[in-house]
């Protein structure tokens, strides 16, 4: 198994609990052992949330007997049935494999846009969300101190650039921490914050529909925050960031979520793509490949509940959790000799959380705003929590949120250290076609070795 995100945890869950131990070995590929409840990296990166309570542990199962390899796969000969994986202290291991389930994940979507990889950051991981929150408060604390009225303007600036439900949440959950945080800094003029949420789409978040869309747009402008669509970034520098349509914003803050796209390791396997994911079955095997499932972010699982030629399912925790269950069930049903049964799978809707009393959610179609919106959110990102005890973090976190306000503590994730998307996108790490093949078939100590 590749990945422990929502598909990869749920399929291996699965099998532990379906197969017998006789019956087969499992492993996991992964560089943590723990799965990241990604929806609330926002939440993180505001403080409303401490890091641990949304990164559950994969080894608190009393029945876990799933072995753990510390580190990326980085190419798959599905031919020589190996996956080349690159360990956490840099070694290169062959791991041979009869059944193989890809469930990398997907990467931060950049552009040939000049310094947006050396300047701009993401918010795709623990890490980068406990970052940009020290980073975000870092620039109030240097804004306060600082006697430079030019410096100070740009510090308190802030831009986001994507309008998908990641950066609307997070300019939304920011927008508010700086808000609350402002008025413990009597020198800093309030006024002088400003959040910026840029899209080149027309529309924010168009999957939530016309209404609840300019919704959201509406709570987020009342609050101070500036939204512009139709508009991307030209050019990105440490102080400064150019937009498309031509302004200039001082800032020393540019957050980049503007869509992902599907891990480098599927195109090491040589298959078809669609739009960079791997093309698969409606049972989610690769057409070709003997033994090789695909699913979650970096496959273009055919979403048959739609009657529409063509259609693939979104990259959502929803899919990939309900695609992890159905894929153990077809590895299980290839080992036992059985058919193979399809994925079908009607989306149950779309939870944002704005902050606050803010959300819109449209749970089975249903349009809801304000405190509803916001329980059917938050009680939905609570319930698909694997474990009770990251339930009981996460809604003590909640609670004490509530209860106290917001915390404005630095913890030092960000001193003297870039955390820029190069610092975290390793997407040169992946093998060629030709590197893979020169590896397996070069390799004098054969696979495992």
């Amino acid at each position: 198994m590749v990945g422990a995100g929502f598909a990869g945890v749920a399929c291996v869950k699965r099998l532990e609990r379906k197969l017998a131990p006789d019956e087969a070995d499992l492993s996991l590929v992964t560089p943590f052992s723990y799965q990241l409840y990604l929806p609330l990296l926002p939440q993180v990166a505001s403080g409303i949330l401490t890091p641990q309570s949304i990164a559950v542990s994969l080894r608190r199962s009393r029945k876990y007997r799933t072995r753990i390899i510390p580190g990326g796969a980085i190419g798959v000969d599905a031919k020589a049935k190996v996956c080349v994986i690159r360990t956490i202290t840099g070694d290169l291991v062959n791991e041979p494999y009869d059944h193989i389930v890809l469930a990398p994940g997907s990467i931060t979507r950049t552009f040939d846009i000049p310094g947006l990889v050396d300047n701009a950051r993401g918010m795709k991981t623990l890490a980068e969300a406990a970052y940009i929150r020290d980073h975000v408060i870092s620039q109030l604390d240097i804004a306060d101190a600082s006697q430079d009225q030019a410096e100070r303007a740009s510090r308190l600036q802030f831009v986001v650039v994507g309008g998908g439900y990641a950066g609307t949440e997070t300019a939304a959950c920011l927008q508010r921490l700086t808000t609350a945080a402002v008025k413990r800094y009597p020198r800093l003029d309030p006024a002088l914050i400003k959040w910026h949420l840029i899209d080149i789409a027309p529309k924010l978040m168009p999957e939530l529909g016309e209404k609840l869309g300019l919704s959201a747009q509406e709570i987020l402008r009342r609050r101070g925050i500036d939204i512009s669509l139709g508009v991307s970034v030209a050019k990105a520098g440490p102080q400064e960031v150019t937009f498309t349509d031509g302004r200039v914003v001082p800032t020393r803050t540019l957050i980049w979520t503007a869509g992902v796209v599907a891990s480098p390791l599927m195109a090491t396997l040589g298959a078809q793509t669609v739009r960079g994911r791997l093309a698969v079955t409606a049972e989610m095997t690769v057409p070709g490949l003997d033994g090789v499932f695909a699913l979650g972010d970096a496959a273009a699982v055919p979403d048959v509940a739609k009657d529409e030629e063509g259609a693939i399912c979104p990259p959502t925790a929803q899919h990939a959790m309900r695609q992890g269950r159905r894929v153990a069930d077809n590895v299980i049903a290839t080992i036992r000799r059985q058919p193979l049964r399809p994925y079908v799978h009607k989306d149950l809707g779309l939870v944002v959380d704005l902050g606050g009393r803010d959300a819109v959610s449209k749970p089975l179609g249903v349009e809801l705003r304000g405190l509803p919106a916001q329980a059917v959110a938050r009680g939905y990102h609570w319930s698909a929590l694997r474990t009770n005890v990251a339930k009981t973090r996460v809604l003590t976190n909640w609670v004490l949120n509530a209860l106290a306000g917001d915390d404005f503590v630095r913890t030092g994730f960000q001193a003297r250290v870039p955390a820029t998307l190069r610092d975290f996108e390793y997407s040169d790490a992946y093998l060629s076609p030709d590197e893979l093949r020169e590896r397996i078939g070069g390799d004098p100590a054969g696979p495992g070795q």
